[in-house]
């Protein structure tokens, strides 16, 4: 296994003059805008990857879009590295502070700017949290769609950062979907509005580009997202599975039928039955797996549209299929999935979260393939997906007090997604590369394919100062990748084939 920071393949930068660095911060923040000593920096040491750590030089703390103009400018200018966070719930290790960065937090700029009703849209700053948004949407009659499990946390600065989906994001799409503008700032402190109020803008779609850019091109100051009616109904149905295949095929036959559900979720036993212990949402814990289908819309449509997803799930072998009885036994469904990671607290002491997406058809041929490397590598994995568009979620289970199990569940999530990759899939579907996946993306995209991204990124960023060591892996870094799948590394391409 690569190491997560190996000088030989990582950026390096030369020492600075931190004193001086200090003074220069010190006079574009407030006067408890910038943390420096240690202790004040600990909590700053990881994202919700909280395996991967690392210590940051400083911590900015602005509370304007100025101030953050002020620091790019301060580290442009010392040649400093630069990691944006917002509310610190991602889960890829893309807010990991680099050795020596600036660590610039965007949890203070977070107000709403404006609700325009009619436009149906909200400008907001960069720390404004996912689920603030519809709070305030409400008494209009709208809501914001993307709704990642972590919403009640999560910044929205941080789901344009990685493109966040969440639960109904097969319906409503991903955040790319739901925003029509982004203010940001280059390196050098400039401030750059792409999207705007028409449908379509003229020249490249830079907004589109910006969105899942994992910090790496640019600082989000400003975002303005799409607001939508909230459904006049919404039910869910819940099927049972006594196997896992079945449930797989049932996702694939529910698509299939033309149904396009609002969200479309599947766990497995042992991710249903830690849910159920610790949210008691009412799960059959006897099942191998259940699928979690919403639909929503006009009373009428909803009916009929739950009556076809009953047929679909009892033709695929369903053993049982019930619809929530109210608007509570609803929301207990769904407090079950999203507490679900959660609940693997109740079941191992610390567990790793992989982030891979597949083609719906190939489901039950990669749940197979995740058992075959979950037995052969001695860890439990939960299954825990975003089924109707084919996003995994595999929780590997491990005690990191147990010598060599840290390294068993990195190798084991590195072999699970490159089976996503094996079988026509992607290493993500809305938690980004960060660091986690940087060995993987050598597996997923050829070399010149990765010297385009890296030239997209000097392009905004020539010095590399903009998150560095993230998403983009060196040149080196996929040449000793390659090498050690080569000579026998943990996984070989030809054996994932039949995938």
């Amino acid at each position: 296994m690569l190491d997560r920071f190996d000088p030989r393949l990582d950026p390096t930068f030369a020492a600075v003059d931190r004193a001086a660095l200090i003074r220069r911060l010190k006079g574009v923040l407030p006067a408890d805008g910038l943390l420096s000593a240690p202790e004040a920096m600990a909590v700053y040491e990881s994202d919700g990857l909280a395996a991967y750590r690392g210590r940051p030089g400083l911590v900015a703390l602005p509370r304007t879009a100025d101030e953050v103009s002020g620091v790019l400018l301060a580290c442009a200018a010392f040649g400093v590295p630069v990691v944006a966070r917002g509310a610190g719930t991602g889960l890829s290790g893309g807010a990991l502070p680099f050795p020596g960065c600036v660590l610039l937090s965007l949890a203070r700029l977070d107000r709403i700017l404006s609700i325009d009703p009619d436009a149906r849209t909200a400008r907001v700053q960069p720390g404004v949290r996912n689920l603030a948004i519809s709070q305030a949407a409400a008494p209009f009659g709208l809501f914001y769609a993307p709704d990642p499990s972590s919403q009640l946390a999560c910044s929205i600065g941080g789901n344009v950062a990685e493109n966040a989906g969440g639960v109904h994001c097969l319906k409503y799409g991903l955040t790319v979907h739901n925003i029509q503008a982004i203010r940001m700032l280059t390196i050098d402190g400039e401030a750059l509005d792409l999207g705007g109020e028409a449908l379509d803008a003229p020249g490249f779609d830079l907004m589109a580009l910006m969105t899942g850019s994992e910090g790496l091109l640019g600082v989000i100051t400003e975002v303005t997202v799409e607001l939508l009616p909230l459904p006049a109904h919404a039910r869910v149905l819940l099927a049972a599975f006594a196997d896992v295949r079945h449930a797989g095929e049932a996702v694939a036959a529910i698509i299939a039928a033309g149904i396009v559900p609002a969200g479309l979720e599947m766990m497995d036993n042992l991710a249903l039955t830690a849910a159920e212990s610790y949210a008691h949402a009412g799960y059959p814990v006897g099942a191998a797996a259940i699928l979690l289908c919403e639909i929503d819309g006009a009373a009428v449509d909803v009916a009929e549209e739950l009556a076809r997803v009953a047929a679909v799930c009892e033709a695929a072998g369903a053993t049982e299929v019930r619809l929530a009885k109210d608007e509570a036994e609803r929301m207990r469904f769904w407090a079950g999935r999203k507490g679900a990671f959660p609940a693997m607290g109740r079941l191992a002491p610390d567990y790793y979260c992989i982030d891979g997406t597949i083609p719906r058809r190939r489901l039950g041929n990669v749940l197979e393939e995740i058992g075959r490397l979950s037995s052969a590598r001695g860890l439990a994995v939960a299954n825990v997906f975003h089924a109707g568009d084919g996003n995994l979620h595999p929780l590997i289970l491990y005690d990191a007090n147990e010598p060599g199990q840290m390294e068993r569940a990195e190798a084991l999530g590195g072999a699970i997604l490159e089976a996503c990759v094996a079988a026509g899939g992607t290493i993500t579907g809305e938690h980004g590369v960060g660091r986690e996946k940087i060995n993987q993306m050598c597996a997923q995209f050829s070399i010149p394919e990765i010297e385009i991204f890296a030239a997209i990124k000097a392009a905004f960023d020539p010095a590399g100062l903009l998150n560095p060591g993230k998403a983009i892996p060196t040149l080196a870094r996929c040449a000793e990748y390659g090498a050690m799948h080569v000579h026998g590394g943990a996984v070989r391409f030809s054996e994932l084939e039949r995938l």
